[in-house]
C-alpha cells in the first residue's frame, strides 16, 4: 500500500496569532485560508514538504458538538491537553533560540529525554503542544 500524510488538523482560536505563530515564527507557507462567519480555516505547510499540510481550523465549527462539549474543548485548550503535534528539526537550540526571541510560549527547554530522544515543547496562541524533536 501506497499511503501519506496529506494533512492533520489542529485547533485555533486566533486567525492573526495563528499567521504570525505558524507562519511568520516558524516559517510555514500559507497555502490556503477560508474564512466563513468570522471563523478561519487557514492550511499551512513547510515550503520543503508541499504535500503535507497542517489545517488550523476553528474548535467549534462542527454543528454536532454541544456546548458543554464546546466548553470541554475550550479548557482542554487553554490547558494544553487538546491537541499535540510533534514537529522535527536537525538544530533544535536554533529552532529553540528562534522561537523563544519571537515569544513563544515556551513548556520546556531542551532536554535529552530518558528514552534516547532529544526535544522541546512550546504552546501555539492556541494553546495546542508543540514538541520538536532533535533529528539527524
Amino acid at each position: 500500500m501506497d499511503i501519506t500524510i496529506h494533512s492533520a488538523f489542529l485547533p485555533h482560536t486566533d486567525h492573526e496569532a495563528s499567521l504570525a505563530f505558524y507562519r511568520d515564527l516558524l516559517g510555514f507557507e500559507v497555502r490556503k485560508e477560508v474564512g466563513y462567519n468570522g471563523m478561519y480555516w487557514i492550511t499551512v505547510g513547510h515550503p520543503d514538504q508541499p504535500g503535507t499540510s497542517l489545517v488550523l481550523h476553528p474548535p467549534a465549527a462542527d454543528p454536532g458538538i454541544t456546548d458543554d462539549e464546546r466548553r470541554t474543548i475550550t479548557e482542554m485548550m487553554a490547558k494544553g491537553t487538546y491537541a499535540i503535534l510533534t514537529l522535527a528539526t536537525p538544530d533544535l537550540d536554533e529552532t529553540f533560540a528562534k522561537l523563544e526571541a519571537g515569544g513563544a510560549d515556551i513548556v520546556q527547554e531542551p532536554i535529552e529525554q530518558p528514552y534516547g530522544i532529544r526535544d522541546c515543547a512550546v504552546r501555539d496562541p492556541a494553546g495546542n503542544l508543540l514538541r520538536i524533536n532533535e533529528v539527524n
